[in-house]
């Protein structure tokens, strides 16, 4: 596959499935850097790294979330992005562990 057919292929999954409604699309950054801090995080084990790949994790999706709320192509995403930042938030002002 040569890089035409890449950026195609990049160019139709940011848009969405299905094209009327989208409700899935590919990662943006937001949330591809939420994925890959999450994924240090919990191979960390414990100490500073997983503390700074953990809030890294929880900053991405906050941002992901707001995009999301405020700039949603429709209804379910503007939901999931206000999910998602309420359980961000709840997270981050819950009991320490």
């Amino acid at each position: 596959m040569n890089r035409s057919h890449l950026a195609a292929a990049w160019r139709r999954g940011q848009r969405g499935w299905p094209a009327a409604y989208p409700v899935a699309q590919f990662p943006n950054a937001p949330l591809a850097t939420a994925g890959i801090a999450s994924l240090v995080a919990a191979r960390a084990g414990s100490g500073d790294v997983r503390a700074y790949a953990g809030a890294a994790s929880r900053v991405a999706l906050a941002v992901w979330g707001a995009d999301e709320l405020m700039r949603g192509d429709n209804a379910w995403r503007r939901i999931l992005g206000t999910v998602t930042v309420v359980r961000v938030v709840v997270e981050v002002a819950g009991p320490h562990r």
